[in-house]
């Protein structure tokens, strides 16, 4: 592919282009002999963008929210043009399965066996073919531009991939490719909306098998979220930060913000630590926790695993408002630093340890904290709007390993609660196996006496869709939030 030039990098990500990519319309470029070569325009920046983050998922197991702002800075590229580089990437990644689906049929060979360069930078380019509004040949020729630079003995194929791409709509795709509903729709739902199958029997079996609704949350999931801020309570109204960031408050959590738009870590309110981004859905769960009627002292709560610090910030607002104290708990020191951050000049104690060390350590003695967070790992199929390549990295062989990390730690938090005390569980999944399942499981094994706690009264008045009780399942489609499972226990 040539030598390559010297250049900016992330971890390994180049965000200038590669030599063979042709100069400016400045002047003409004259190669050896004084032959004039001829002169193209400069690789569109913001699409080079995209497919740098794009790549680096691919190549490096890298996140697209860590990893695009970066390049985006790295390129200088603001408003209009971030906008565009961030939606042509996170819309790729979402629509990934599909895409590749499509391209394997047009190119007549598996995607697998299309050179990784090659392969992404395609999918940049059937994306904007399928589900924007850029022009077939805007598509097509920025996207063999882009090819040329990446692999230029291959622009000849891309050109050829992309026209056959271009030959249909994504609908039309979906009715060639797609097995019929009737037949087989884990099949159909898994094309048609860019999900693993695994997932969306998942997904199907949460809602009770209702393959409509199923739909829908598949739908959804391919949407782009709002972003979510949260007003900590007693340092910022919800209705003033609202109007300072131009957004609305939430419909649901009374600490919510919904923003339009614009960078969130550039808002002075989240720069002094009076509000946070988070999505609606953990600010419901966290403050049902902070809400719950309790008999008894309420002075000590426990947040087991609260990196980043989300729902610590939000306890401790609230902490210091009851005369109460939290200690936050985080295994890794990376995200402990990040827990001490969100949670500076609030009443909030972190401890970088392991959860489940409840009673072999002096700092989590048993029977000691009056409310306890347990906010557990899990596979994140929750949130698979805000973190697309999570769908296509994730498998159900995580599952096992998981739901053990999540029975050990809700054992632990029933050892850490005090008689009469509360413990709320907390996934960012609908699974069931990581929902009621590890909350029976752990229960029926912690040796202590557990009641069940309804946490639909917790919640809002008049939120819908909500279900039978005891346990709560918050979803996209439905309330606007991630995926959160809620289940609240009272230690007898």
């Amino acid at each position: 592919m040539g030598a390559r030039r010297p250049g900016r990098h992330w971890r390994g990500i180049r965000v200038t282009a590669p030599e063979g990519t042709r100069p400016t319309r400045s002047g003409p470029s004259t190669g050896r002999g004084g032959d004039r070569r001829p002169v193209r325009p400069p690789l569109d920046r913001p699409r080079r963008a995209a497919y740098e983050a794009v790549a680096a998922v691919h190549r490096d197991d890298a996140f697209a929210n860590l990893v695009l702002p970066i390049i985006l800075r790295e390129e200088g590229l603001f408003g209009r043009d971030a906008a565009f580089a961030t939606e042509l990437t996170y819309g790729t990644l979402r629509h990934l399965g599909t895409l590749d689906a499509i391209l394997t049929a047009a190119a007549g060979r598996d995607v697998a066996r299309i050179d990784p360069p090659v392969r992404d930078a395609l999918r940049l380019g059937a994306y904007q073919l399928l589900h924007t509004r850029v022009p077939a040949h805007a598509a097509v020729s920025s996207t063999v531009d882009l090819v040329r630079s990446v692999a230029p003995g291959a622009t000849g194929f891309a050109n050829a991939v992309l026209r056959e791409v271009s030959s249909r709509d994504a609908d039309a795709w979906v009715t060639k490719l797609a097995p019929p509903m009737e037949t087989d729709p884990v099949g159909h739902l898994s094309l048609a909306y860019s999900h693993p199958q695994w997932i969306v029997r998942a997904f199907s079996e949460a809602l009770g098998g209702d393959l409509g609704e199923t739909e829908r949350l598949l739908i959804e999931d391919n949407e782009r979220p709002p972003v979510h801020l949260c007003a900590r309570p007693g340092l910022i109204d919800p209705v003033e930060l609202a109007d300072q960031v131009g957004g609305a408050p939430g419909a649901f959590s009374p600490y919510a913000v919904y923003l339009p738009g614009g960078a969130p870590g550039e808002i002075p309110a989240v720069v002094d630590g009076r509000a946070h981004v988070q999505d609606e859905g953990s600010q419901l769960v966290a403050t049902a926790l902070a809400d719950a009627p309790l008999d008894g002292p309420d002075g000590r709560w426990l947040d087991l695993c609260a990196g980043p610090g989300g729902k610590a910030g939000l306890l401790g607002a609230l902490a210091a408002q009851r005369g109460a104290r939290v200690t936050a708990v985080e295994v890794a020191e990376h995200r402990a630093r990040l827990v001490s951050l969100a949670t500076r000049d609030l009443p909030v104690a972190v401890l970088t340890m392991d959860g489940r060390e409840v009673g072999a350590d002096p700092k989590l003695p048993e029977q000691h904290f009056d409310r306890v967070l347990v906010d557990a790992p899990c596979t994140g199929l929750g949130s698979l709007r805000r973190r697309p390549e999570s769908r296509w990295r994730r498998q159900p062989s995580d599952l096992p390993p998981l739901t053990r990390l999540q029975r050990e730690l809700l054992g632990a938090a029933l050892r850490a609660v005090r008689p009469g005390g509360l413990v709320a569980y907390v996934t960012c999944s609908p699974h069931t196996v990581e929902t009621h399942v590890t909350v029976t499981e752990a229960a029926r094994r912690s040796g202590v006496a557990v009641d069940f706690v309804d946490a639909r009264p917790l919640l809002p008045a008049g939120m819908p869709g909500l279900g039978d009780g005891p346990t709560v399942q918050l979803w996209p489609h439905r309330h606007g939030t991630d995926a959160m499972f809620l289940a609240v226990l009272r230690r007898g």
